[in-house]
């Protein structure tokens, strides 16, 4: 089968030559890799060099073959190949711009290498491919839950362009199994995982066993819960390449230091074709039933899985980002900074909502606001986790609040309620996700739960104004 490069129509005709010299398979066309062949192995992907060896670093062919009836039998001999240090590459690429990472990736890897496309404001990356003026080959995974602004988009990229993008579905059996057992919605009900690793996840293993590279839209600043530290290029630590096995596959991240604020300017000054969608408020676009528009003061991921935690927001296709982690214990009064400890042994996200204005409550102190009556002025408390990106989104506005309330009868509180505090906060204080905001009435022992999205501080006064 004959490759579609999704290249400009410029850029494919010189390349066609080429492409009948050497074809490679169409993304899919490959069966998995048994993985029980393998043992388990723990492997520091951050710190190990691996030898994934660009397209242009091939061995050449030893043409001088020894005949099988020669008497004397020649030692195998092999051209050593330099291997590439990504971390060092990473760190080197660290201040390039988009479209000069863009180019090395597709220089080193060819037809090797494909670009990840969502239908989202990632299209930038596909432009970026274009600008370089090499051949460039791209994929999408269809979950056949889209939005129809998504498919639409999907058209008309590809008609800009020029190109044909290789579109990834989903096992019908496997589909087929999960919605006659469990309804087309079950991911309401028990999280999201299994839906995304039936339509998205084992669709894209299946893509990245044909190649040796891929390149993805992801940014430092979509949610600092899980992306904060994606490096510019990097080893895979989840998923396989054609080579198959522990370190076979390369993934870039050319915008990964690029905020999203830039990205727009850039597609507006390239007049680039956007999805209808995001004039809507969406920002983050993914499957129609698990996607929604975000209000003022959320987040941009908040707008997805916006049932389930924030640090449950990653749908498996890129669950290296997702850190083991250890919440420290809260001390008694819960003024500690409740560093969060990773698998590394090091600290990181301070406490939020610093502020002279709110009282840090601890479990003893929230608990006796549930046993008072009668007390004497009303209470706003927030449930929160330092990590959550969406607590952090909302700091400012919570903040200001407070600040607003000051001297105005009502007090400002917060809880940290993750961690060993989270099934208390869940069974006794209508804990759904982080954040979660309630009123205590003056005179009333049973909280009110905040029950909208908006998080701006008009939004929440109206709220208390409304309790008070």
């Amino acid at each position: 089968m004959a490759l579609r490069f999704t290249s400009s129509t410029l850029v494919s005709s010189r390349f066609d030559v080429s492409r009948e010299q050497s074809k490679a398979p169409m993304l899919g066309s490959f069966q998995p890799l048994d993985q029980s062949q393998y043992p388990p192995t723990a492997v520091s992907y951050s710190r190990r060099q691996c030898s994934v060896k660009p397209l242009n670093a091939e061995p050449k062919r030893n043409e001088s073959v020894v005949p099988l009836a020669a008497t004397i039998v020649a030692p195998d001999v092999s051209e050593k190949v330099e291997v590439e240090n990504y971390e060092q590459l990473a760190k080197e690429l660290e201040n390039a711009s988009p479209l000069e990472i863009m180019d090395k990736a597709l220089e080193k890897f060819g037809n090797d290498i494909a670009i990840a496309f969502s239908g989202a404001e990632d299209v930038a990356l596909i432009e970026y491919a274009h600008l370089t003026g090499r051949p460039f080959r791209v994929f999408s995974l269809d979950t056949g839950r889209l939005n129809p602004e998504t498919y639409k988009f999907f058209d008309t990229v590809e008609k800009h362009y020029g190109i044909h993008i290789e579109y990834m579905f989903p096992d019908a059996v496997e589909v087929q199994a999960l919605v006659r057992s469990k309804g087309l919605f079950s991911f309401y009900d028990d999280g999201h995982q299994e839906c995304c690793r039936i339509r998205k996840v084992r669709p894209l293993r299946r893509a990245l066993k044909g190649l040796r590279a891929w390149i993805t839209g992801q940014r430092k600043d979509q949610s600092p819960g899980t992306r904060a530290e994606i490096p510019i290029v990097q080893i895979d630590p989840s998923f396989e390449g054609m080579d198959g096995g522990i370190c076979s596959l390369v993934k870039w991240n050319p915008v990964a230091n690029v905020e999203g604020l830039d990205i727009w300017n850039f597609l507006r000054a390239m007049n680039v074709p956007v999805n209808s969608l995001h004039s809507q408020g969406y920002v983050s676009i993914g499957c129609e039933p698990c996607t929604r528009p975000v209000l003022p003061g959320q987040h941009e991921r908040e707008g997805r899985w916006w049932w389930e935690d924030a640090k449950a927001k990653e749908c498996g296709l890129h669950k290296g980002n997702v850190k083991e982690e250890n919440v420290a214990q809260v001390d008694g009064n819960g003024n500690q900074n409740g560093a969060v400890v990773q698998a590394n042994g090091t600290a990181s996200f301070a406490d939020i909502f610093d502020s002279d204005s709110i009282v840090s409550l601890s479990r003893v102190g929230i608990e006796n606001l549930l046993k008072l009556e009668g007390r004497k002025d009303p209470w706003l408390v927030v449930l929160y986790a330092p990590w959550c990106p969406f607590c952090q989104a909302m700091e400012g506005s919570y903040i200001e609040l407070a600040e607003k309330l000051a001297g105005a009868g009502v007090k400002v509180g917060k809880f940290r309620a993750d961690g060993e505090q989270k099934t208390f906060a869940q069974q006794e204080l209508k804990l759904g996700s982080f954040p979660t905001i309630l009123f205590f009435p003056k005179h009333s022992s049973r909280p009110v739960k905040y029950p909208a999205e908006r998080r701006d501080v008009d939004s929440l006064m109206a709220f208390v104004n409304a309790l008070r």
